[in-house]
């Protein structure tokens, strides 16, 4: 399994396209910015048949430290979660 940079994923936009690599590398970025301001704000994203992005409150627990064993208090906090689109599912179970 390969990993895809957001650099080769602009070439091949831009392949398909036929536009310019610059300027496809910066709507991916401007899209990348957009979707971290929207997820900051609290929204959700949705994109249909992929899946969709949205932040929950992780609440505050006691961990512990692997290293000593002694407990820790972590605080509550805010994460992303990611829920999948039924497309994406399909294409992620199908044998490549």
């Amino acid at each position: 399994m390969a990993t895809i940079t957001k650099r080769e994923l602009a070439e091949s936009i831009s392949q398909k396209l036929g536009s310019p690599q610059t300027s496809t590398k910066q709507i991916i970025q401007l899209f990348l910015d957009l979707c971290i301001e929207e997820l900051a704000k609290g929204n959700r994203l949705e994109f249909r048949d992929f899946g969709i992005l949205t932040t929950v409150e992780r609440g505050a627990r006691v961990g512990r430290n692997p290293k000593t064993g002694a407990t820790v208090n972590v605080p509550s906090k805010r994460v992303v979660r990611f829920k999948s689109g039924r497309l994406l599912k399909e294409k992620a179970q199908k044998k490549v």
